[in-house]
């Protein structure tokens, strides 16, 4: 199930960018963090497809939203300017970005290799 999340739960659950420069994964499952708004129309278009993919790899990974109008903090550290924007990160490594309302087929690609989930 999607949740959402605020700036200090994504500090505690996923990187606490204020405690250092390099990035360090908190979590224990691989992640999809969609960046988005309740007034984009495409951001209402990856939502079932998030929460879809976020029930059928149940265990395996976890998806997060996090609503840029109330979390301009946050927004504003990973550089996002346009909604929505999917941040995919792994257990280990880089996470990486994509920008726009990718198709579940692309989600599923990034899914497996970035995050390592099939």
């Amino acid at each position: 199930m999607t949740d959402k999340l605020s700036t200090a739960e994504f500090r505690k659950k996923i990187f606490d960018f204020e405690a250092g420069d390099s990035w360090k994964f908190e979590g224990e499952l691989p992640v999809i963090v969609e960046f988005s708004a309740e007034w984009c129309p495409p951001c209402k278009v990856v939502a079932p497809v998030l929460e879809a993919l976020s029930q059928e790899y149940e265990g395996k990974m976890k998806v997060y939203e996090v609503n840029t109008d109330e979390e301009a903090e946050l927004a504003a550290v990973f550089g996002v300017h346009s909604v929505p924007t999917l941040l995919f990160v792994p257990r280990t490594g880089e996470p990486r970005m994509s920008v726009g309302a990718l198709p579940r087929h692309q989600i599923l690609k990034a899914m497996k290799d970035v995050m390592a989930v099939e």
